[in-house]
C-alpha cells in the first residue's frame, strides 16, 4: 500500500491506521494535526481511521513560542 506523506511515498505492507504512521514516523500524539486528502481528522480518530491506498497525508507539529 503506498501512502504519500507531506509529499514523500511511503510503501506499508499492510493497513495501517493514523496512530500506526504517527508510531511509526516515531512522532508523539501530542501537538500534531493529521490532515488525509485535506480533510483534517479529529485526534479522537487517529486509533480507528485507516488509511488506504492512495492516500495523501499532511502531518503538521504544533510548535509554540514567543
Amino acid at each position: 500500500m503506498r501512502i504519500v506523506v507531506n509529499g514523500k511515498d511511503m510503501l506499508f505492507g499492510e493497513q495501517i491506521t493514523i496512530l500506526g504512521l504517527l508510531e511509526k514516523l516515531e512522532l508523539s500524539k501530542e501537538g500534531i494535526a493529521v490532515a488525509v486528502n485535506g480533510e483534517v481528522i479529529p485526534k479522537s480518530k487517529h486509533d480507528s481511521f485507516s488509511l488506504k491506498d492512495g492516500d495523501e497525508v499532511e502531518v503538521v507539529k504544533v510548535v509554540g513560542g514567543g
